[in-house]
């Protein structure tokens, strides 16, 4: 039977599937010896242009060689290209951690170009590195499609409710411009959606066979381990304790960890007994620590709400082979709390954490009481400012109303007058009634159909990954009322990698469960 070469291009590549030359020889094979070719003249070459322009700086020659090693993996197998992507996105620190000291703080990557060079004044240095990165990526795969002979393009869920959302931010952008907003405030507000809508639509062109799906997946583990890992190495390094620092880890990570504990939990229930279900068995211990460690309140409530709907999601009949254990992890829980509810040890952080988010007096929150607050006076500045501008809103690069002012309060963090710390209201701010019903219908209409695709999935290891991508609009929304999330970069990059797995896991499912048919003479 002939292989259809729609079929032969999801499975193997874009770059494994060029037909043979009338030679006979491989086009494939021309192509690596071309590039190697290139990489001989050019590699010398541009190392020796670094040296001279950088006065013998070595770490710039370094620099410049691994982003050449990168561009040309990225040119061999664009998916191995997305995977380096994915894990420098999630290694490294968006922003420091106060009193901690680490090579994933120091990688400029998420800087704009104009910060970690001599390019202030140039207009195109507002850009940074994961920009210029992924604009490759995104060129590689046009120049494929430009060059092979059948150009397929898979399936995005509800991609038209997202094209309408991605509308509504060009909208509130144009409206805030208009009203005389700040452009590169506006930039900063609109960058993290737009890497999401980007990767949302983007992922589901290059992950689409099982193997690329299972190698993203221990992408994500090894990288969030990674995290979890150092964590632990901070803890030791400051004689295993805290000394007094607010967290030991970035404020996003306790959000990805929620979701590979979900995985875990997914793998269990569905009883995947693969590599990855045995590595996350034996890393739940530096990941749980590492979830501690973050200290993030927004993180335990997203952990409870996300958990809740695992039990709802799953079949009750997989669920209840697990009843022996979890009803005994609840009444342990349950002795843990009454224990050390009153305690001011380590080991009783969480409680306290726990306690602190939901006391406003202030004996009872302590250090909180201030973070506590200045929210409370943020949420009610952010609901005046849409008494003023409910259906259009502010527009993006402008700030909200304070009829509290701010700036009294003991806390400061950049552009705090533009992005308060619950950015799902922001949305409400920026967007108005009309923006943020696009923003909401987007992320309904999505729930439902993964949700649908999820109960139609018969393969236990994609049904995992299928609860985890349901699952993961709920950990971010939530933790986004509470934190500054929709603005990071490394959150939604995360956030629309995972989405956009959706369409791979229905095609590959699809295809396991197709009869197979005898070959004809």
């Amino acid at each position: 039977m002939t292989p259809d070469p729609k079929t032969a291009i999801a499975k193997f590549g874009p770059l494994r599937t060029a037909p043979a030359r009338p030679d006979g020889r491989s086009p494939v094979r021309g192509r690596d010896k071309l590039l190697a070719g290139i990489l001989i003249i050019l590699v010398p070459l541009l190392v020796s242009t670094v040296l001279i322009l950088s006065y013998g700086d070595l770490l710039a020659c370094v620099a410049v060689i691994g982003a050449l090693a990168v561009l040309a993996i990225t040119f061999y197998r664009i998916d191995w290209g997305f995977y380096i992507f994915i894990a420098v996105v999630l290694v490294l620190d968006q922003y420091p951690i106060p009193g901690i000291q680490t090579f994933t703080t120091m990688v400029p990557y998420f800087l704009n170009l104009k910060e970690i060079g001599s390019m202030e004044s140039a207009g195109f240095a507002v850009v940074n590195v994961l920009e210029l990165h992924l604009l490759f990526i995104f060129l590689v795969w046009f120049v494929m499609l430009a060059v092979r002979r059948e150009t397929m393009l898979s399936h995005v869920p509800v991609w038209a409710v997202a094209l309408i959302f991605l509308g509504a931010l060009a909208l509130s952008f144009v409206h805030g411009m208009g009203i005389g907003g700040d452009y590169l405030v506006a930039l900063w507000e609109l960058r993290a959606l737009c890497y999401f809508l980007i990767l949302y639509f983007f992922v589901p062109q290059i992950i689409q066979t099982r193997s690329q799906v299972q190698t993203l997946m221990w992408i994500v583990i090894g990288a969030i381990s990674f995290k979890a890992i150092q964590a632990c190495q901070h803890f030791a390094e400051l004689g295993f304790t805290f000394a007094g620092l607010p967290t030991l880890t970035s404020h996003e990570d306790p959000v990805f960890i929620v979701t590979l504990i979900i995985f875990l939990f997914g793998l269990s229930v569905f009883g995947v007994r693969n590599g990855q279900h045995r590595a996350l068995k034996l890393l739940l211990l530096p990941l749980c620590f590492a979830f501690v460690a973050a200290q993030r309140r927004a993180a335990y409530g997203a952990f409870i709400a996300t958990t809740i709907a695992f039990l709802v999601l799953v079949p009750k009949r997989p669920l209840l082979r697990y009843v022996k254990f979890i009803v005994p992890v609840i009444f342990l829980l349950a002795i843990y709390v009454a224990a050390f509810w009153s305690s001011e040890s380590q080991i009783a952080s969480p409680i306290r954490l726990l306690k602190t988010s939901l006391s406003s007096d202030q004996e009872t929150a302590a250090d909180r009481y201030y973070s506590n607050l200045y929210r409370e006076y943020e949420r009610y500045d952010l609901a005046m400012t849409v008494r003023r501008v409910p259906i259009k809103g502010t527009g993006f690069g402008n700030m909200y109303d304070q009829p509290i002012w701010l700036e009294r309060m003991p806390m400061s963090f950049t552009l705090r007058s533009f992005i308060p710390h619950n950015e799902f209201l922001w949305l409400v701010v920026k967007m108005g009634a009309i923006g943020f019903f696009t923003f909401c219908l987007f992320f309904t209409a999505y729930t439902f159909y993964a949700s649908s695709v999820f109960s139609r999935l018969t393969d236990p290891y994609l049904k995992s990954i299928c609860a985890v991508i349901v699952i993961v609009g709920i950990d971010q929304i939530f933790v986004s009322y509470f934190d500054l999330q929709l603005t990071y970069y490394r959150n939604m990059v995360y956030f629309g990698t995972l989405m956009g797995l959706l369409p791979a896991l229905e095609t590959i499912d699809r295809e396991q469960q197709a009869p197979v048919l005898p070959e004809t003479a």
